[in-house]
């Protein structure tokens, strides 16, 4: 007799961003059935402040797949709608025939009473236990990581605590930014869970305790974070352009004008002037700004209402000769 065809795995996801969107069409493309997918609710966006769909609601809706919003998981919330909303959602859960929770990037704390119906895997951009938390991308390069990566892990009660099941690693580049390292994180997240859900499915996954040591919290990014102390040495200011690019975008102001520095490059040698004096902004030299230790060339600047526009670009319409920048 033949062997019988073992079904594809059932997929409930719950996510919200691009990040979690990208696992999402990975999952769906690698023919993992999907009968529920939660994500937040939809948030005003854009000039008119239209009520925009998640980009996980987006792709579900257009394959097809059933979507649950619900403001909270926690049945105990003080709020009647939040506790009604998830009362409701464990009555989906438990209605829905699945066989394991994939997370990504989802917003919404899980319960134990979520946490207990099936299993419950999670997509974390660090290589845990480092950078736990809610801005692991911005925090490794902020603080000058050299690599970074993906774990997925078990998820439990605690922040980011539970077993992990597949870690792999990327380099951080000097010149990469926050949204570059979100979009390798990403890709690499939906190859990440496809190979651990299909080794789940043969019964082959090893839960490996995280370490005890080497732990760190990535903190939710503050927007007053983005302003820019130029008496810190310039390496620090170059981290944290790359790390707030592109979210909320690092700033400084100059001649009483908020200007958002979107790229930078550190210079050799330092000055005796005031930090955040202008010490060029020409064509040749570029945009280059005196730090508390080092220099600064800025590449790319944004205006209030303008385009992000190249220095040389930037510097014909808003001259910085003589500024400083505060």
């Amino acid at each position: 007799m033949g062997s019988v065809p073992q079904r594809p795995m059932k997929v409930v996801f719950a996510g919200t961003p691009e990040f979690a969107a990208v696992a999402l069409r990975a999952l769906h493309a690698a023919g993992f059935e999907i009968p529920l997918v939660l994500t937040q609710p939809d948030r005003p966006a854009g000039r008119g402040l239209q009520l925009q769909p998640s980009a996980v609601k987006a792709f579900a809706l257009a394959h097809g797949i059933p979507v649950a919003q619900p403001l909270s998981l926690r049945m105990d919330a003080k709020d009647l709608q939040r506790a009604q909303e998830a009362k409701d959602a464990h009555a989906l859960l438990l209605a829905t025939d699945y066989d394991v929770m994939v997370v990504a990037a989802y917003g919404l704390i899980l319960p134990r009473s979520t946490l207990d119906i099936k299993p419950c895997i999670n997509i974390h951009g660090s290589l845990l236990p480092r950078w736990r938390g809610a801005a692991p991308i911005h925090r490794a390069i902020e603080a000058g990581d050299h690599e970074t990566g993906v774990t997925i892990m078990q998820m439990e009660e605690g922040l980011d605590t539970g077993p992990m099941l597949l870690i792999e690693r990327t380099p951080i580049g000097p010149h990469d930014t926050t949204a570059l390292v979100h979009d390798r994180l990403a890709a690499l997240g939906g190859e990440m869970v496809v190979k651990v859900l299909q080794r789940m499915a043969q019964g082959q996954v090893d839960a490996v305790p995280q370490p005890e040591t080497g732990v760190t919290y990535a903190a939710k990014i503050a927007k007053e974070e983005a302003t820019l102390d130029f008496t810190q040495p310039a390496s620090e200011l170059d981290r944290k352009i790359r790390a707030f690019n592109p979210f909320p975008g690092a700033h400084g102001t100059v001649d009483g004008t908020v200007i958002k520095l979107w790229g930078a490059e550190l210079l050799d040698g330092s000055s005796d002037v005031p930090a955040g004096q202008v010490l060029a902004a020409d064509a040749q030299h570029g945009i280059v700004i005196a730090c508390g230790r080092g220099t600064l060339r800025l590449t790319a600047l944004q205006k209030p209402g303008g385009k992000r526009l190249p220095a040389a670009e930037f510097i014909k319409g808003f001259p910085l000769d003589g500024l400083r920048f505060a």
